[in-house]
């Protein structure tokens, strides 16, 4: 597997439309993303000692966090509307190699910070509500 820039590592937000089209969060410094799954215990005394788990089974959650440079575009302010109403929407992570991931996202974090003269930054947070799936 060959390495990837984490600057191809995109976070895109849906535009409200069916089928949407996606535009980049400007300005991201960083991403993160976290594949998350909860296992269902099924061990009985029939297993010899060990552990087994349910295969399909449980929750299964994706989380993203990211930071970046305020630049005031269109897809960043879209993104802060839903943090203020509590609005589900859709979100796509590229990658490098062409590979993406899509599905609706809240976002549950969005921090605004700034020094004096210097560029006003963020950090989010969102967490998926339904499936995500590979593209």
């Amino acid at each position: 597997m060959a390495i990837e820039n984490g600057s191809a590592f995109l976070l895109k937000i849906g535009d409200g439309a069916a089928p949407p089209a996606y535009a980049t969060v400007a300005g991201l410094r960083t991403t993160q993303l976290s594949v998350n799954g909860e296992a269902v215990n099924v061990t009985t005394k029939d297993s010899g000692g060990w552990r087994e788990l349910l295969s399909g089974a449980g929750v299964r959650s994706v989380s993203v966090s990211a930071a970046g440079i305020f630049t005031g575009s269109a897809a960043e302010a879209r993104l802060r509307g839903h943090a203020l109403s509590g609005a589900i929407d859709d979100y796509e992570l590229s990658f490098e190699s062409g590979d993406r991931l899509r599905g609706h996202f809240l976002v549950t974090r969005l921090d605004y910070a700034g020094d004096y003269n210097g560029e006003r930054n963020y950090t989010l947070s969102l967490e998926s509500s339904g499936p995500v799936v590979s593209l």
